[in-house]
């Protein structure tokens, strides 16, 4: 059984309390994800499915999150694809991604849905330990992101080799595409709600280029989808999601601490993801909490209806070394200031 708070919040019904989910609440800040990791590496984590059950199911217990999410990485698709990947400790590909010849090199889509198979057992094994009352979702990387890795091996610094690309990611996009929806529809049908598109890098590119190269495949597979899929890219502003908005059957979209949620959630469709300000979870815990009720505080002054499909989270992925001290004391102010 859902999450009845999550469940409202993908319908956009009205409720008190918000439910709560972090981006990378599964990770290198937990114990219980450290204490893993010393006998088991990254790739065993994510592609064993049990023991990413495991990693995903920690969180929960201790902190009783409303939402638990697949425990993966965003590359593997490019590792199907015949690029290699490794992680020492960060994302390292065999090769990259320079010329319309390269995308001859890569494998064909049936060859790399067989390698992204564990996935699908993955999202299985989750919601078959998962509490009654809890929700789950899957993600997939944004077709840019990936591209992004694809070309420059991070998502880091300038992307001039990404960006001064684009008609080689149009051809990229023929393949990627295609792998991205059954991706999605793998993890859908082993027991996710809900599957997040996570583009990080997109919000790196001009509003113009982003609405000419990205959205219309974002669009594409969010019709494939209605109602299940949601969009998040970091550092995007209005101008980027505009289009999305009016046009894409999203049922929600993430937002990075830059936005203002109290003013915005009338003007956004769906499900609204975030946006607590993921370093301040690193304050001394008296400091932090007066940050999270200021935070929280213009959004407590709406009422229910305004606020409806809020999810509450941080702006972005919850870092490492982050205190667990005041990861609870998040989800326990929350509740208190919600009635939750």
């Amino acid at each position: 059984m859902a999450n009845l708070k999550f469940s409202n919040a993908v319908a956009k019904k009205p409720q008190s309390c918000p439910p709560i989910w972090m981006m990378r609440q599964a990770g290198r800040y937990h114990p219980p994800y450290q204490k893993l990791r010393k006998d088991h590496s990254f790739i065993e984590l994510c592609k064993k499915p049990k023991l990413a059950a495991e990693v995903a199911m920690g969180p929960m217990e201790d902190f009783d999150f409303d939402v638990a999410i697949l425990f993966s990485d965003l590359l593997f698709p490019l590792e199907g694809l015949g690029m290699g990947l490794d992680y020492n400790p960060g994302p390292s590909l065999g090769w990259h991604l320079s010329e319309f010849d390269d995308l001859k090199k890569m494998n064909s889509q049936s060859q790399v849905m067989e390698t992204l198979a564990f996935q699908k057992e993955a999202v299985a094994e989750t919601r078959k330990v998962l509490p009654e009352g809890k929700s789950l979702i899957g993600f997939v990387g944004g077709s840019w992101t990936l591209f992004v890795y694809a070309v420059c091996g991070s998502h880091k610094g300038s992307l001039i080799e990404a960006k001064t690309r684009l008609e080689l990611f149009k051809a990229y996009n023929e393949i990627m595409v295609p792998i991205l929806k059954e991706n999605i529809q793998m993890q859908l049908d082993g027991g996710a709600e809900v599957v997040m598109i996570l583009d990080t890098a997109a919000g790196e590119l001009s509003p113009g280029v982003f609405n000419d190269y990205v959205v219309p495949s974002l669009i594409e597979i969010s019709k494939a989808q209605p109602g299940r899929l949601g969009y998040y890219s970091k550092a995007s502003t209005a101008a980027h999601l505009e289009k999305l908005w009016k046009e894409s059957q999203f049922s929600g979209f993430g937002y990075d601490h830059r936005w203002d949620l109290a003013k915005f959630f009338s003007k956004s469709p769906g499900l609204t993801q975030g946006n607590f300000d993921q370093t301040m979870l690193f304050l001394k815990p008296d400091e932090f909490e007066r940050e999270l009720h200021k935070y929280l505080e213009p959004l407590k002054a709406l009422s229910p209806e305004e606020r409806a499909g809020w999810v509450c989270g941080l702006g972005h992925g919850i870092l490492p070394k982050t205190p667990n001290e005041n990861v609870h004391s998040f989800v326990r102010i929350v509740r208190e200031t919600f009635n939750g």
